[in-house]
């Protein structure tokens, strides 16, 4: 996989983003029998500052988070609790881009006394799935969003953030 990590936000390298990312995403993607390498995904590691901007844009919503995502097209399933729709890894191998801000991410760990490292895992697993047009709008969607959070992270070692 082609995972292109920027680090806007110094305070990130302490966790070595880019190979968390890498992994994160890799995990996720090889869970849905999809071929890492053949995606892409670009991910911005920013402040509160710069994601409040971002969702204030994207979302009309002037407040920070803790991960926004802009899939490169829409994938979600129809049917509520369904799968969605699996990319092309020959025609749409560019799967959409991802941010995420230090501040909200460990304020949120430190609430939830989960390691940041682990806190971050899941978050970028998560928007990975946006990405592949999982969503958790509605209640059958969200039920198999968790599921297969919990089912990624877990092969990773890590425990079920719910």
């Amino acid at each position: 996989m082609s995972v292109e990590t920027i680090i806007e936000e110094a305070r990130w390298t302490r966790l070595d983003m880019e190979t968390l990312c890498a992994a994160a995403a890799d995990a996720a993607l090889i869970h849905l029998g999809l071929d890492p390498e053949g995606f892409e995904i670009s991910i911005l590691a920013c402040d509160d500052a710069r994601i409040a901007a971002l969702n204030t844009s994207f979302r009309n919503k002037p407040l920070p988070t803790n991960v926004l995502s802009w899939p490169s097209a829409e994938r979600g399933a129809p049917a509520s609790g369904g799968s969605p729709a699996v990319p092309d890894p020959g025609q749409d191998t560019e799967l959409g881009d991802i941010a995420i801000a230090y501040e909200t991410c460990t304020a949120e760990a430190a609430a939830s006394d989960k390691p940041l490292h682990d806190h971050v895992t899941h978050l970028i697993v998560h928007a990975v799935l946006h990405l592949l047009g999982y969503d958790h709008m509605r209640d059958a969607d969200a039920m198999l969003m968790e599921s297969l959070e919990i089912e990624i992270l877990g092969k990773m070692g890590l425990s079920s953030p719910y």
